[in-house]
């Protein structure tokens, strides 16, 4: 089943009669459980954007933030931002080089991953990353642990169904698009990956779920605060929408 004029994502959702789910904030920072389809904060490469996390969250708590991180537009999860510029530098500096910082996400990806993979495979420098130092090729390490097995009824050339995994994936380096290009290199791509993905295959997914989403989540970030110093964990719950996963394929560890 594949049809050719799915979304590169569903319509995002518009939280301005609920606000965003706010996981965490004091005096220094706010947490947020950022929803699928929505960008950080305006960009140049995000002409004709509406939606964009920090306009509408500073309406929604009244004060200035400051954005210390990014998430792609697809992926959904725990989202800090800063309530004051000095706190933006200190987090923006640990976010950088991932030092203090433990960050897990759960993703979807197409086949079935060995139970525990151990990634080191350097990435060159994106073109758009203005983040970064004029380092052509960084290092990067990720881990992957395969969570749950499962198959969907679609088929996948000469195989009547396809293989997919839930994994648990922890960045050790903060590169740009690190996990979504990792999960290319293993040959395991994330489905609904537009960029590192595989077009058909994605259209059949979302055809099949009735939902084109990035099947990845940012669900823990555990820090030490900046002000505090104080151990800090946020965990933002996976969404309703993983639970079109069909379930009772799972196959646990």
């Amino acid at each position: 089943m594949v049809v050719s004029n799915v979304p590169a994502f569903s319509a995002p959702p518009a939280p301005l009669e609920t606000g965003f789910d706010i996981l965490y904030q004091d005096e220094h920072l706010i947490a947020i459980n950022k929803p699928p389809g929505w960008l950080v904060h305006r960009t140049p490469l995000a002409k004709g954007e509406t939606h964009f996390v920090l306009q509408r969250l500073r309406d929604q708590i009244g004060q200035h933030l400051w954005p210390v991180h990014r998430l792609d537009r697809g992926t959904s999860g725990v989202l800090l931002f800063a309530l004051s510029p000095e706190v933006a530098r200190l987090l923006a500096a640990s976010f950088e080089s991932n030092e203090g910082m433990r960050k897990t996400y759960r993703a979807i990806v197409r086949g079935w991953p060995a139970d525990e993979v151990f990634i080191d495979y350097a990435l060159k420098r994106m073109p758009d990353d203005m983040r970064s130092e004029r380092v052509e090729v960084q290092d990067a390490q990720t881990r992957l642990r395969t969570l749950h097995r499962g198959e969907l009824p679609i088929p996948q050339g000469a195989f009547p169904s396809l293989r997919w995994a839930e994994v648990a994936l922890q960045p050790l380096t903060g590169r740009r698009h690190q996990l979504r290009r990792h999960c290319k290199h293993l040959a395991h791509p994330i489905l609904g990956d537009g960029t590192h993905g595989k077009g058909p295959l994605n259209r059949a997914v979302a055809a099949h779920l009735e939902m084109h989403r990035l099947w990845l989540h940012a669900l823990h970030l555990d820090m030490q605060h900046p002000v505090t110093h104080q151990a800090l964990q946020v965990m933002a719950p996976l969404g309703t929408d993983w639970t079109r996963w069909p379930n009772a394929a799972l196959t646990a560890l």
